[in-house]
């Protein structure tokens, strides 16, 4: 990510958070407790979406259940809020020292996740919308041993420009703080990720998609099944993977019962060469579903995931 000039409301409001995240941990788990009570019993924040949402998708459930997953998503909702801010403090080598200390993002099987890169060719890694996907850019420090292959000066992360300029700004800073200092220059509007992968096609990246989003246009929009919904889904990811010969994963991120996140590298495909793009699509989705019926409030519930085109 390039450094822009950025105006002086940008610089004292990015200030202003850092400070905060400054605080202990502790203190912004206190504090998404406060915020999660106020979103869900308070605003009813999108309420009518988040029950439909989780309605449909766990049908068998009774209402009581559904309520008692809506509550706790709340609590979910506001921790990754929270912590976002602790995180936006973590910068540079004494950030890296603080976010490895907290144990807050950790990694399960980092000796599978050094096999998968080590594959030849680029790496593509699925993710979606569980644990707390703004700690991403800690990705690199969530093992020391053994240590990640990671090399973030060959690392790319696709995003979704913001409407507001000030807190695209802000949320790309944040969310990156640990890396920008180590080479990283792969921060990938969604407009410019074809041009980035197909110039540096003859480089071995690591790729990390969101893809649980519904396509931004229907055109060409895939149809699978998902949590119960036919749903249009993002196959941009695959379609590349299968293109350039990439290995591809699904990166499992579950919440622990004590605060913080396990997070698990599930390969898919060593090599994605000839393979349909939907079939990788389906089995990311199944893994997805399978996490979701372990711990169905771990989720973004508050957005419309379901689009038939």
């Amino acid at each position: 990510m390039r450094e822009e000039r950025v105006s002086l409301g940008t610089r004292l409001t990015e200030g202003i958070l850092q400070l905060h995240g400054c605080l202990p941990l502790a203190y912004h788990r206190w504090w998404a407790r406060r915020v999660a009570w106020f979103l869900g019993s308070v605003l009813h924040y999108r309420r009518d979406v988040v029950i439909t949402n989780l309605s449909r998708s766990f049908p068998k459930k009774t209402y009581e259940e559904i309520q008692e997953i809506a509550r706790r998503f709340y609590l979910h909702l506001a921790t990754v809020f929270t912590e976002m801010v602790w995180f936006g403090a973590c910068k540079g080598e004494k950030g890296r020292k603080r976010f490895v200390k907290s144990g807050i993002f950790r990694m399960t099987n980092p000796e599978e996740m050094n096999r998968i890169l080590s594959v030849p060719n680029s790496t593509m890694i699925l993710q979606c919308h569980t644990g707390n996907w703004e700690l991403l850019g800690g990705i690199v420090q969530s093992s020391t041993n053994p240590p990640l292959k990671l090399d973030p000066a060959f690392m790319a992360v696709t995003y979704r420009p913001l409407a507001s300029r000030m807190w695209d700004v802000i949320m790309q800073h944040n969310r990156l703080g640990l890396v920008r200092d180590q080479g990283f220059d792969g921060y990938l509007a969604t407009d410019s990720v074809l041009r980035f992968v197909l110039a540096n096609k003859d480089r071995q990246y690591t790729y990390f998609f969101i893809t649980d989003q519904h396509p931004y246009t229907g055109n060409g929009a895939a149809q699978v099944t998902f949590m119960h919904q036919k749903t249009g889904t993002v196959t941009a990811a695959a379609h590349l993977a299968c293109k350039l010969d990439m290995a591809v994963a699904y990166l499992r991120i579950t919440e622990r019962e004590e605060g913080g996140y396990d997070v698990t590298v599930v390969p898919v495909t060593d090599n994605a060469a000839g393979q349909d793009p939907v079939k990788i699509m389906e089995k990311y989705y199944k893994l997805l579903e399978e996490d979701l019926e372990k711990q169905p409030w771990n989720y973004l519930w508050s957005h419309k995931r379901w689009k038939v085109y």
